[in-house]
């Protein structure tokens, strides 16, 4: 088993298992749950919290890379697949409330829109939900971060696709109140994220009915393209908002980004199906 296939298995595991989140004593949540609440309580702008889940995400991918290439910890067992999620746990459950805080610190430094989270603050939070750590723990765990990002901490989020396009589209359609939808906008991308399994699995069944490996593996970049997410987002705002002029902003979307309506249309089919609770397939015209 290649490496990649081990981050892909064990990272969503890891987050299940031992993501706890205090502000939510009963619950296990996803990891990008667990960061927008965090934001969200701490007042950040909305960007803040999605920079944050790509920082992560990058980290993550580096740092289990880097875990997977040390040697097996003595005793474990001889199954290889145990032996990595068993090292990989050990390693991180007690580190990843912290790693995550601090994803979410760098990305408020980043933002020009929002208050930049200090030591004093982060400490004071982070004991507020059940976690005691010194300043100094806090700065070694935002170092560790920055060292596993190669201290490159620029990152492309959806939000900031939303925003571009909905910008671009509110000056090629001056009939529309992108005013009016980008609140909607945010409300959307929040369900949208986490329902991300749900809505995408879904959308790979429109299009190749029971999957196997290989289509599943070619999927991972419809999975990763914002474009798509950010003109989906739009569109779904658009048809909650003012279904009357649905179909001209999915045909402008189109336009703008050259994703082709029908893909529009799909996305945005499964996305308010899974709104309204419907979970039935979803079918495209």
């Amino acid at each position: 088993m290649d490496e990649t296939t081990l981050i892909s298995y064990l990272w969503p595991i890891f987050a299940k298992k031992h993501l706890f989140c205090p502000l939510r004593r009963t619950y296990y949540l996803q990891y990008s749950e667990y960061i927008l609440h965090i934001a969200k309580d701490l007042r950040l702008d909305p960007l803040v919290g999605y920079h944050a889940i790509e920082l992560l995400q990058r980290f993550m991918v580096k740092h289990l890379t880097d875990l997977f290439t040390t040697p097996t910890p003595q005793g474990a067992t001889t199954d290889p697949l145990k032996s990595y999620e068993g090292a990989v746990f050990d390693k991180l459950k007690e580190k990843l409330p912290l790693i995550i805080f601090s994803c979410v610190q760098l990305a408020s430094k980043m933002s020009l829109h929002s208050l930049i989270i200090d030591n004093n603050t982060a400490v004071h939070f982070l004991h507020s939900i059940g976690l005691s750590v010194s300043k100094q723990k806090v700065l070694d765990a935002e170092l560790m971060v920055l060292k596993g990002l190669d201290f490159k901490l620029y990152a492309p989020n959806p939000l900031s696709y939303v925003e571009i396009l909905l910008e671009v589209l509110g000056y090629n359609e001056p009939s529309l109140s992108v005013d009016h939808l980008y609140p909607l906008c945010h409300h959307v991308l929040q369900f949208v994220s986490l329902q991300r399994t749900a809505i995408y699995d879904a959308l790979l069944a429109i299009q190749c009915g029971s999957p196997s490996t290989e289509q599943r593996e070619k999927f991972v970049t419809v999975t990763e393209d914002f474009m798509l997410l950010g003109i989906g987002v739009i569109s779904v705002a658009t048809f909650i908002f003012v279904v009357s002029k649905w179909e001209q902003v999915v045909a402008e979307l189109s336009h703008i980004t050259g994703i082709s309506q029908r893909s529009i249309s799909e996305f945005t089919c499964v996305t308010v199906k899974h709104i309204v609770g419907d979970r039935s397939p979803a079918t495209s015209t």
